[in-house]
């Protein structure tokens, strides 16, 4: 089927789209710039997702200028250092095949790194928080309310053409990037999705741990 301006959206069963969406990485294309009516469109498709109470507390940030991409790209790739220096990156805690998964995961992450900057539209997905302030008990109801969201605009931006990836490393730098953006206090990050054109056509569902090796009926 196809959008209104014409473009091409991508004839994906459910099952396909929601197996075939990927983490992109080696493949964003960094020189086709992307319409922003197109990151609109990923937009409000993610505004249909779910959140606590139908709050819909979520604030969506679209970086496209490169000097402001740049310096959250530096803070990505400062903080993907520090993350792979400590062995968060790479396959060393797991053996035969894993490993090599791992090993290339890894290997793909360091070049997302050191191109963040680089990725045309970088989207940095927030809610607002009463003072500022992250609860100390159930994080997991606020984060909740925001993180459907994001991978409903992911779903959408696969079926559009384009690639994301979902990284959470640059809130290593959390405040310096909201001083970069000029963010309320009251609002915080949750992610960093850059955005892109994909080369290729090969996505296909990944390898994952068997799910009777994580499947629990009843009780553990």
């Amino acid at each position: 089927m196809t959008t209104d301006e014409g473009r091409t959206t991508l004839l994906l069963s459910p099952d396909e789209l929601l197996t075939t969406t990927r983490t992109v990485r080696k493949r964003l294309d960094l020189d086709r710039p992307v319409p922003m009516e197109l990151v609109r469109e990923c937009l409000e498709i993610a505004l249909q997702a779910p959140s606590g109470s139908n709050r819909q507390g979520w604030q969506w940030i679209v970086v496209t200028d490169p000097g402001t991409r740049a310096e959250i790209g530096e803070r990505y790739r400062r903080a993907f250092a520090a993350y792979a220096q400590a062995g968060g990156a790479g396959g060393a805690q797991y053996e035969g095949e894993r490993a090599e998964v791992q090993r290339r995961v890894g290997e793909s992450a360091a070049y997302l790194a050191d191109r963040m900057g680089d990725v045309p539209v970088l989207v940095i997905p927030c809610l607002r928080v009463p003072g500022g302030r992250l609860p100390e008990g159930n994080q997991a109801g606020l984060w909740g309310s925001l993180l459907p969201a994001v991978w409903n605009y992911a779903l959408a931006a696969r079926a559009r053409g384009l690639g994301t990836a979902w990284t959470s490393l640059h809130l290593a730098y959390e405040r310096e990037v909201a001083e970069l953006l000029g963010l309320p206090e009251d609002v915080r990050q949750g992610a960093l999705i850059p955005t892109a054109y994909y080369t290729g056509e090969t996505f296909r569902p990944a390898s994952r741990v068997p799910l009777e090796e994580i499947l629990h009926l009843d009780r553990w």
